[in-house]
């Protein structure tokens, strides 16, 4: 199991299209929870935030091993999502990881993880 927060900054000017983005996951949740299967993602959720004028988004995960890379996909909803990526994110700043200290799941909710 693999327990992630990440940090990506967004490129400047952004702001309507990470919205937009935002909002086509959550419009079209049925089919993203079905690519979450195949990435053996059992949680992901996407946080936002500006700090000093710059605006982040965070992506916290909770997966297991083996699962498809989201690069490999061919599922229409993963194009779309790798489109907005490719507009939004800032990759010349790179990603931030932060430090799993603690990770706290219940037995009864880690047994029915397909580890």
């Amino acid at each position: 199991m693999k327990v992630e927060l990440t940090r990506y900054r967004v490129k400047p000017g952004k702001s309507s299209k990470v919205e937009e983005w935002l909002n086509f996951l959550n419009e079209n949740m049925e089919d993203v929870l079905v690519t979450l299967e195949g990435e053996k993602m059992y949680v992901e959720t996407i946080f936002h935030e500006i700090l000093n004028g710059e605006e982040f988004l965070y992506w916290y995960s909770v997966r297991g091993e083996g699962g498809v890379n989201v690069d490999d996909s061919t599922h229409w909803i993963d194009l779309k999502h790798l489109e907005y990526w490719d507009e939004c994110i800032d990759e010349q700043f790179g990603s931030v990881d932060l430090n799993t200290k603690v990770v706290m799941i219940p037995k009864q909710v880690r047994a029915s993880m397909d580890f």
